[in-house]
């Protein structure tokens, strides 16, 4: 008997042995696929994608508003440029501050909100509904409505300062010292509602079971908290706080109803240094050059908060 003889090959109806041939796998990239897809990507491509590389690729010119000639291409002079630009660099210090001060203390006040409101109260769907009321308010309306609360003469804070004999107040959004305090203290309540919703989600997921045998145990409602309820909510912990680093960072509309970037560029954050170089001073290109630093830097914290949560198995 020859090895070819000798070899076992599959029948007329299926493999040897009267096992049953796998069914083919479906193609993953069908064209019924595609189809489905293309509604919610051909916004995204038209709206993010394609904007995006306009405006990297207006980076590496000399674009400016009200200019008769054409546009040149400057190559990564508009970058050289920005490594010299004292003023971008205090811009991109204060972003950062701002970005900190709001994201920190806003993640603290939102985790001790949502860890009350998971609590068995009285009126407790009040509350809840109270505590997001900040999230249906456009910037601009939180930004007028604190403007009312720091004016130095009328305002809320300031006659509450002079009824309790604390002195008599001060211009907050107009001192050097106090400006970007108070509008730190704007971002942390307006930003609260959604990372209060976050948390809270992440908060009710934890099993109660747990929570009811640690109770019988003997453990604390600090121990219960590190041993069954972060485990659950780390992961909803770390993705709010990245994403809310990267809105703060890219804030614009409430600060600039605020002070409009000042006492002094006080609180001039990036998005606003970008702005008053592209529509006050025309400087198209030299913004846009701006605007590609910031991208490059929101892409590296997600890339490190990426590699945090992969190394980590949070992803499985």
């Amino acid at each position: 008997m020859t090895l070819a003889s000798a070899t076992v090959r599959p029948g007329r109806h299926g493999p040897p042995g009267g096992q049953k041939a796998a069914p083919p796998r479906p193609a993953v990239r069908s064209a019924g696929t595609w189809f489905l897809v293309l509604p919610a990507l051909i916004p995204i491509l038209v709206l993010s994608v394609g904007p995006l590389l306009y405006g990297i690729a207006l980076a590496f010119t000399d674009a400016q508003s009200g200019r008769t000639r054409a546009t040149q291409w400057v190559g990564a002079l508009n970058f050289q440029d920005l490594l010299h630009d004292t003023l971008f660099w205090d811009s991109f210090r204060i972003g950062l501050v701002w970005a900190f001060g709001v994201t920190v203390p806003q993640f603290f006040l939102s985790l001790g909100l949502a860890l009350l409101l998971d609590q068995r109260l009285r009126l407790r769907w009040l509350a809840r509904a109270l505590a997001i009321i900040p999230w249906a308010m456009p910037e601009v309306v939180v930004g007028v409505m604190w403007r009312l609360v720091y004016h130095p003469d009328a305002g809320v804070l300031n006659e509450t300062l002079r009824d309790l004999g604390l002195g008599e107040g001060r211009d907050w959004l107009t001192g050097l010292a106090t400006a970007l305090p108070a509008v730190i203290v704007v971002g942390v309540w307006a930003g609260m509602p959604q990372t209060t919703v976050a948390l809270l989600a992440g908060v009710q997921n934890a099993p109660q079971e747990l929570h009811e045998a640690a109770a019988l145990d003997g453990a604390g409602a600090w121990r219960r908290f590190c041993t069954v309820t972060w485990p659950v909510l780390r992961p909803v912990a770390l993705a709010v706080t990245a994403l809310n680093f990267i809105w703060n960072f890219n804030s614009f509309a409430l600060v600039y109803v605020l002070t409009n970037g000042g006492p002094g560029g006080r609180t001039r954050l990036p998005m606003l240094f970008a702005y008053e170089e592209a529509f006050h001073y025309g400087q198209f290109g030299y913004a846009a050059a701006m605007g590609c630093v910031m991208v490059a830097v929101i892409s590296v914290i997600l890339a490190v908060y990426l590699a945090g949560r992969l190394k980590g198995g949070e992803d499985r």
